[in-house]
């Protein structure tokens, strides 16, 4: 991914692939939740290559903020003509 070479270059901390597990009455749910890039521990960033923007990826980078306890979320998507972008916060 070319914004992890970009990242890795300027020296920004982030992690791919990021794991959640959901606690539900004090259980472990065997689904778990992979959020695209964490940025310095506490910045979601969804990255996205589709016609626009649905309920669905809002609702995903909602639940990505909750579980991973951040404050912001940036949910961008890269087929448009310009990068199509929105900046979720908690």
């Amino acid at each position: 991914m070319l914004l992890e070479i970009e990242f890795k270059e300027k020296n920004i901390p982030f992690e791919r692939e990021k794991e959640y597990s959901i606690e539900y009455k004090g259980k472990i749910l065997p689904h778990k939740f992979y959020a695209d890039i964490i940025i310095n521990e506490d910045i979601v960033l969804e990255v996205k290559a589709i016609k626009e923007f649905s309920n669905e990826h809002i609702a995903q980078i909602l639940n990505y903020i909750k579980l991973s306890n951040s404050e912001v979320g940036l949910l961008v998507n890269f087929q448009t003509k310009s990068l199509q972008h929105k900046r979720y916060v908690l």
